[in-house]
């Protein structure tokens, strides 16, 4: 399943990308994260992994994500791998306006076992969601400084 998401954020791409290349700021805009750790390659460049643990009350979640684009202001992609999915994430940042930055966001799931793939035929626009939740989110710390560790 491919999608693509787009958010304006109202400070320029110099912040939004220095808040976005920092491993410190994820827990301020992706809910559920509970810790994050390197497991190789030179921190935030290309090839390097983190494995990246999640807690959503209910369910557990342990994703590896590995870095295969660096190029910052104008993108960065990644791959994050769990059991049963595969996900490539690439995303674009722009000036559109003074002091406006666009997020596009492209998403593809790839499911590696039978239940993901009904997951994703059954709830297709849960992933969407998800998306756009963190997308908001990361909106409000960049825009507001608010943190969903403050919820």
């Amino acid at each position: 399943m491919k999608y693509t998401t787009k958010i304006i954020i109202e400070k320029p791409i110099e912040e939004v990308v220095k808040k976005m290349d920092s491993v410190d700021n994820m827990k301020h805009w992706q809910e559920g994260l509970v810790s994050c750790e390197h497991i190789s390659g030179t921190p935030g460049e290309l090839g390097a992994k983190m494995r990246l643990n999640y807690d959503f009350g209910n369910r557990k979640m342990e994703l590896t994500e590995t870095i295969t684009k660096r190029n910052f202001p104008e993108e960065f992609h990644a791959i994050y791998n769990t059991k049963g999915m595969h996900n490539i994430q690439q995303n674009y940042f722009r000036t559109i306006l003074e002091n406006h930055t666009e997020w596009l966001s492209e998403s593809e799931f790839l499911p590696t076992n039978f239940f993901m793939r009904l997951m994703l035929l059954v709830m297709p626009r849960a992933f969407k969601k998800q998306t756009l939740k963190y997308m908001t989110n990361f909106k409000n710390f960049v825009e507001h400084n608010t943190s969903v560790t403050n919820a």
